[in-house]
């Protein structure tokens, strides 16, 4: 007997990740998990900037001379980077990862979270071994491209990939769907710092610090997680709901749309840049907090972190390194609401609704950051730690929660594309903020403003930010009925029926059923195995799978936790 074959699509295309009747869209977020604990990494380089200003002069970092140019100095082989230098690579992280969201986003949409997963990985793997070269070669500008250009991109890519799948598969949880997986991008530096510090411990020698050997060891392990949750994606057949399922009514003027606005149109609607300065807005706040954390605790406390009352100036070395120890334990604490945050915030919206979520942490949030000085003032450590908490979790709640707002007022069709252009409002926000932040605090230190009140007003133009995205949360209305697609427009661009996929399906499993009568080995062919005959996810192999899956991204971000929190526990002693 001979078989015909019709021509397939792609391994990589989207079609052919389109999930059969009986897959479980429950082990969808673990594939998101997957990537985006990897490249949530790019919170936690820090850890690499002391040593990497070190490389040359070991304990005392060799300085390039002053006459040195600009240019001279990147490609210098015999003197230290400065640390400001290198946190350019940070700046580059953000600048870029918004950026690359904007311009792939639509491609995304067309080329599927598969192939956007599997780009993902190639940039961000392979811009680590395009560091750990610089690194090795002493070169600087290796790692900007390395690491801050293609990494940056990588981040884009990854990072949007599994939204728009995500809010597809779960119609009746968006929030808790695009908080599961976003939660790994806050959780990525939990894990990825204390392996990449014991990486750097045990490859270190009295020559090298063992960074570029760090970065080689982080790219395979990384590369093969996220080839893992690449490969793993599914997207459902259009028309598919969960069982049990019914859409609420579509109500006048109600916030959730059932109706689709094209990408191309989406952004020119008042909508898209109320919602830009709304996320814009709540990250300069939180960001510019982050970035800062460790020295705000240690400026504003000083000696009291000790039980002496002395202020920061006053300090010796020894003492210095004790409240170091603290605010290490502090940030750690932020990373943990961060992660909280998006989870617990991202599933609240799905009853509360994303409008009312938004008001939340800007009403909520101005009184917090209106609250701090007097906290510093009064000497409260606790209560200081509360107040940076509490803002914490709305900082990561609003990550996980403006996909599904984007979902809500746009359609799910094209939210993928129109939240990449949306997050062009972090990489400014990645900017603005710490410069709020950074140069505030410096002018205040000029004018001579003691050290523990140098960030009072910094906090007040804070909570002004967050009242501007007030205000622009309460001017989001509903889109105009002349920005929807028709209903014509939106089948034409579907390149998948549901009646396809299950022709698809149905072929694809006799063309089976046929190899097997001719006793041929349908690994060696050219076609894939029958998509129908998975397993069902009540059986023992869906089952195992399920948990398998769990158990990949749930471990490691478990051991990430618990390292944490042993580090938190300095701040309590």
């Amino acid at each position: 007997m001979v078989v015909a074959f019709a021509p397939q699509p792609n391994f990589l295309s989207r079609e052919r990740t389109v999930a059969a009747p009986t897959f479980n869209r429950w082990l969808v977020p673990p594939a998101a998990l997957a990537i985006h604990l990897c490249i949530g990494m790019a919170y936690g380089f820090s850890v690499f900037w002391l040593p990497l200003s070190r490389i040359i002069g070991g304990a005392q970092p060799k300085e390039c001379p002053e006459t040195l140019g600009f240019f001279a100095t990147l490609v210098a082989t015999d003197c230290d980077w400065k640390v400001s230098w290198l946190g350019w690579t940070f700046t580059l992280f953000f600048v870029l990862l918004g950026s690359s969201a904007a311009v792939f986003g639509h491609w995304l949409e067309t080329a599927g979270p598969r192939k956007a997963g599997l780009a993902a990985a190639c940039c961000w793997c392979g811009g680590l071994l395009i560091s750990a070269l610089g690194v090795y070669l002493h070169q600087i500008w290796m790692l900007w491209i390395g690491s801050g250009v293609i990494g940056g991109i990588g981040l884009g890519l990854g990072y949007i990939s599994p939204v728009s799948t995500l809010i597809k598969w779960f119609p009746d949880r968006r929030g808790l769907a695009t908080g599961l997986a976003i939660m790994g991008f806050g959780g990525g530096a939990m894990i990825g710092a204390p392996l990449a510090d014991r990486l750097m411990s045990f490859y270190a020698t009295p020559a090298s610090p063992g960074v570029w050997q760090t970065f080689v060891t982080l790219a395979a392990i990384y590369f093969a997680f996220m080839v893992a949750g690449a490969l793993s994606y599914r997207v459902p057949p259009e028309g598919w709901a969960p069982e049990g399922f019914t859409p609420p009514a579509a109500a006048k003027n109600a916030m959730v749309t059932h109706r689709h606005v094209h990408l191309d149109i989406a952004w020119k609607t008042p909508q898209f840049w109320l919602l830009w300065a709304v996320l814009c807005l709540n990250v300069s706040a939180g960001i510019g907090v982050l970035g800062m954390a460790s020295p705000m605790l240690q400026e504003v406390f000083g000696g009291r972190l000790i039980g002496l009352a002395i202020g920061f100036d006053q300090l010796d070395a020894d003492q210095k390194k004790q409240i170091a120890a603290i605010a290490a334990g502090f940030t750690g604490l932020l990373s943990l609401c961060n992660i909280g945050g998006r989870i617990g915030w991202a599933s609240a919206s799905d009853k509360f609704g994303r409008k009312i979520t938004y008001a939340i942490f800007f009403v909520v949030g101005l009184a917090l950051y209106s609250a701090i000085p007097f906290a510093a003032k009064g000497g409260m450590v606790g209560l200081f730690v509360l107040l940076f908490a509490v803002i914490i979790t709305m900082y990561g709640g609003g990550f996980a929660t403006i996909p599904a707002y984007l979902a809500d007022i746009f359609g799910t069709h094209h939210v993928g594309a129109i939240h990449g252009r949306l997050l062009t409002a972090w990489s400014t926000a990645g900017v603005l903020g710490p410069v709020l932040v950074n140069y505030i605090r410096e002018y205040q230190l000029s004018v001579g403003v003691p050290r523990e009140a140098a960030y009072n007003q910094t906090m007040y133009v804070l909570a002004g930010l967050l009242l501007c995205g007030l205000v622009c949360n309460l001017l989001v209305r509903p889109c105009a009925e002349k920005y929807y697609m028709s209903d014509e427009e939106v089948a034409a661009q579907k390149h998948i029926t549901v009646a396809e996929v299950v022709k698809e399906d149905d072929d694809i499993h006799a063309d089976f059923e046929d190899f097997v009568e001719e006793g041929l080995d349908p690994a060696a062919t050219d076609a894939d195995p029958p998509v129908a005959a998975r397993a069902p996810p009540g059986s023992k192999s869906g089952s195992l799978l399920l948990v398998f899956a769990w158990a990949a991204v749930g471990a490691p971000l478990a051991w990430g936790v618990w390292i944490t929190l042993l580090k938190t526990a300095t701040l309590f002693r």
